[in-house]
């Protein structure tokens, strides 16, 4: 009878841990969802190679405020936001990264200091039109919950462009917050 005793209670006790531990997966998943952000860019026609060119992104509109009541939560509820993906497409015809060598993404915001996000070293020339930046895993929320903000992209050419290239930058934000305060 003790035997029997002892399995009903490690089988309720595992059950309470496997509920439990599901349920606080479950509540995660509540508190996390993702900011999406566009903005357009011209990089200049060059007049040189190995030469740094700085652009800067007009303001980006965050959103947040709308997007996190939409996700049942508010600026002073969120714990953190880091950058999970960086895409830059080339919407010029005919242009594909070749003529670039590296590119680092920097963001800034009123009252912030700039801090660098996004990198891709030694761009392969292999006639690509979209390139995946490696992110930081700095944490991003005082930016983000701005209503604007700014990027600012230093590039190195390996070849002399002679037009400009429009740009698509395509950000994903993760964002972990408190629903309602819990």
């Amino acid at each position: 009878m003790k035997k029997i005793t002892k399995l009903i209670y490690v089988t309720v006790l595992l059950t309470v841990v496997l509920f439990l531990d599901f349920s606080c997966k479950s509540l995660d998943k509540l508190t996390q969802f993702n900011i999406t952000n566009n903005a357009e860019v011209t990089i200049p026609a060059t007049l040189g190679i190995n030469i740094p060119i700085d652009i800067w992104t007009p303001d980006i509109t965050t959103n947040s405020t709308s997007t996190f009541e939409s996700n049942n939560t508010s600026k002073d509820l969120i714990d953190k936001i880091i950058l999970k993906e960086l895409k830059m497409e080339i919407q010029t015809d005919g242009m594909t990264w070749d003529f670039l060598k590296s590119i680092e993404l920097y963001i800034s915001a009123e009252g912030l200091d700039e801090k660098k996000i996004a990198w891709l070293d030694n761009i392969p020339k292999e006639g690509l039109k979209t390139i995946d930046l490696n992110t930081s895993d700095d944490d991003l929320k005082e930016y983000i919950k701005k209503d604007t903000y700014k990027l600012r992209i230093k590039s190195v050419t390996r070849e002399i462009i002679s037009e400009d290239v429009k740009v698509k930058v395509h950000s994903v934000y993760f964002v972990d917050a408190k629903i309602l305060g819990i």
